[in-house]
């Protein structure tokens, strides 16, 4: 994750921002290292939603997770505004890697980071198939 866990975001797709909610909470009261993962999935379908696509037909192909990590530096709390950035990296035939960064706005300490690999999926044939054009032209021009 060191390309995405600097300054440099070249490879930023969307920044939004997110709120810790209840139900992100760990039993010990902070952002659960779980909840990043579904934090990350909000930003993935932000980005996907802007597009006009979703998870089921991202420019003609259906994505899913086939990896993730989590790396979590900080304790969120509820109520915590956050950045939420997500970029790009290895772009392959048939996938490519989203990487997230998690920053709470009030102080701008970063609380995590991610990586999850994505896949396209055809369901049809039960296996990974290429990345549409459509996808790879929008995955290329960061």
């Amino acid at each position: 994750m060191t390309k995405f866990s600097g300054e440099d975001l070249e490879s930023l797709l969307v920044r939004t921002t997110l709120c810790v909610q209840v139900g992100d909470l760990s039993y010990g009261g902070h952002l659960a290292t779980d909840a990043v993962l579904r934090l990350c999935h909000v930003v993935r379908m932000r980005w996907l939603a802007g597009l006009g696509w979703s998870e089921t037909d991202a420019g003609g192909a259906v994505l899913i997770m086939a990896d993730a990590a989590v790396q979590y530096l900080a304790q969120g709390f509820y109520g915590d505004e956050l950045s939420a950035e997500m970029g790009i990296e290895d772009i392959g035939k048939g996938g490519f890697a989203l990487l997230f960064r998690l920053t709470r706005i009030a102080d701008g300490k970063v609380l995590a980071r991610a990586r999850t690999g994505m896949v396209c999926f055809d369901y049809a044939h039960q296996k990974v198939c290429r990345l549409p054009e459509a996808l790879r032209t929008v995955l290329e021009v960061v």
